[in-house]
């Protein structure tokens, strides 16, 4: 069965459930072959790729990924149209942890920042106020996407879904319509972060949905660079330091995993280095921390910072095991199983780090100047402290009659 995609560039809506994370087969089941009507704005993408992620149903068994493709013919260009500035850029996700650094970075460096953000309740004003474009769209509804790609000359892809939806809907579903949307539309730079070690792990549905969309960029025809990233440096403050301070339970396992985190602000400025430099279009980079850390060493150094001991509840990997394959057993909790998935791998004997040395010489950066771990988590308690101790301070003034 072949899926097209009209002038609204519509997307397979709740067809064949039953085939989780089937992505693309070229052998018939389902397929993302897409054609754009000829009378549409977007250009007909004549052979775009063939995908597949694995089949997992509910016995369990799954078929290994295979990211093959045809050749992706490249957009017609109906009018010479009218050049764009380089320094346009779109974000994707801006909203989010990496995406509001991103933005941050982008204005401070002079760029005309446009940031595709989804229609929500609370506004996302604070990008308006840093003096960013709002417009609104959903990569679930890819017939919002060409509109935000009007006038764009690179677009940075730092979306993924949020956790209540299914990871397919805006990961993959979402990305495929992105990608031909600025294939078809001209943008002259696709700057996409993926995961470290994404394409190691297949039976991880979002590692492999991450990987599969890496090689659809790749074969789209695009000039882009590729970013994994290992982990976010911000990540751990809900996580850990917030539960410590809080006195509250902190949750971590027995499993000796070491991630080399890296400050968002970091990866930002390292990014418009990598998209400034010509020589490193169409590269695969990953970027990493100064050090990989295990979830007891982090712990441990917030507890040192904090000056108090951490409530820690330990899950042992057996049973986060035992709970994956609980969850696989009703169909309404598959996406919790997905991510438990997710959980297991970031949970098991695996280092999630790469020697830097190399890209900091491609890119030209002293290594000096990437923030640490330490400094980092110094740098958050030493202000939260004195933040509490200004607070306690008030307060007591406060309780002075005359």
């Amino acid at each position: 069965m072949t899926w097209r995609l009209p002038a609204q560039l519509a997307t397979p809506g709740n067809h064949h459930h039953h085939l989780r994370y089937k992505a693309s087969t070229c052998h018939g089941a389902l397929s993302w072959r897409s054609t754009l009507a000829p009378d549409a704005l977007l250009s007909s993408l004549s052979s775009p790729p063939c995908y597949s992620f694995s089949a997992t149903g509910r016995s369990g068994k799954r078929s290994s990924v295979t990211c093959s493709s045809a050749q992706v013919a490249g957009a017609v260009n109906l009018a010479p149209g009218t050049p764009v500035r380089p320094t346009s850029i779109l974000v994707v996700g801006a909203t989010g942890t990496l995406g509001r650094q991103i933005v941050r970075r982008a204005l401070d460096e002079g760029y005309d920042v446009r940031c595709l953000v989804r229609p929500r309740p609370a506004p996302a004003d604070f990008l308006r106020d840093w003096g960013a474009t709002v417009v609104n769209a959903d990569l679930s509804k890819p017939e919002t996407i060409p509109a935000t790609l009007v006038g764009i000359h690179t677009v940075i892809d730092c979306a993924t879904g949020r956790p209540e939806e299914p990871i397919k809907t805006v990961d993959w579903e979402g990305k495929v319509a992105l990608i031909q949307c600025a294939k078809a539309m001209g943008i002259q730079k696709y700057v996409f972060f993926s995961i470290h070690n994404c394409d190691k792990h297949p039976e991880v549905p979002l590692m492999e949905i991450k990987y599969c969309t890496e090689k659809f960029l790749q074969d789209s025809g695009l000039t882009h660079i590729t970013i994994r990233l290992c982990g976010f440096m911000q990540g751990l403050i809900g996580q850990y330091a917030v539960p410590i301070l809080e006195e509250k339970s902190v949750w971590g396992t027995d499993a000796p995993t070491r991630i080399a985190y890296m400050d968002t602000q970091d990866i930002a400025r390292l990014t418009f280095v990598a998209l400034r430099n010509e020589n490193i279009n169409g590269k695969l980079l990953t970027f990493a921390g100064p050090r990989a850390w295990t979830t007891q060493e982090v712990i441990t150094l917030c507890e040192r910072l904090a000056g108090q001991d951490a409530n820690v509840t330990t899950v042992p990997v057996s049973i986060l095991r035992f709970t994956r394959q609980l969850t696989r057993v009703f169909e309404w909790t598959s996406d919790v199983a997905d991510r438990l998935a997710f959980s297991e791998v970031l949970t098991s004997d695996i280092v999630f780090s790469v020697p830097m040395n190399e890209t900091y010489n491609l890119l030209g950066v002293d290594p000096k100047d990437i923030v640490s771990l330490e400094k980092y988590l110094q740098d958050y308690f030493t202000n939260i402290l004195k933040k509490l101790k200004d607070l306690k301070a008030q307060s007591k003034q406060t309780d002075i009659y005359f």
